[in-house]
């Protein structure tokens, strides 16, 4: 005859118990300390920084037991795309950075890196634009970047943008003249 041990048993209902509750609750599985350190990664200005947090924004599910607040108004009450200049998802990942560092209450000793990171992200867009236009990116990606740094929102005047717009029209002269050479 067998015995069975209660020992055996007890340890089999409190494991079924604890993987339920970890399976009902996955949220509670995440730490602060692996919250703050996956927001760390993700805002750091360089390219694999950069491509982790827009791999996880495009799969914000996989990413739920964090309860990252993705939310965003991209760049606040400044032009998106300033002069076609498609500053989108560097003012989305600065939100990003933002607005959860805010939430664990880590902001302060986080802003001047989160800030890094957008003018990072900026400067990067600008490349992809052609090098008769890129000054006049690159001097509204400064202009942004100042405004974050001073004031922790983007606020650009028109007279800046009047700026960046002559910058613009400029390279795109000597674009055509170039070509016109040729």
């Amino acid at each position: 005859m067998r015995i069975r041990r209660p020992s055996s048993l007890l340890l089999a209902v409190v494991a079924s118990l604890a993987i339920t509750l970890v399976a009902a609750n996955p949220a509670a599985a995440v730490t602060l300390q692996q919250k703050l350190s996956v927001l760390y990664d993700w805002t750091q200005p360089n390219a694999t920084s950069y491509n982790g947090w827009n791999s996880a924004r495009q799969n914000q599910g996989a990413w739920a037991e964090y309860a990252f607040d993705w939310s965003t108004d991209y760049c606040s009450s400044s032009p998106d795309q300033p002069l076609g200049f498609d500053f989108r998802l560097s003012c989305y990942r600065h939100d990003f950075g933002y607005r959860n560092y805010k939430a664990v209450g880590q902001f302060p000793a986080n802003k001047d890196r989160i800030d890094d990171a957008f003018y990072y992200d900026m400067r990067t867009k600008c490349q992809s634009y052609n090098s008769f236009v890129r000054p006049a990116c690159l001097s509204l990606a400064w202009t942004y970047y100042q405004a974050v740094r001073a004031f922790g929102t983007v606020v650009v005047s028109q007279a800046e943008l009047d700026r960046a717009a002559q910058l613009k029209a400029e390279g795109l002269r000597l674009q055509q003249q170039q070509a016109a050479a040729s």
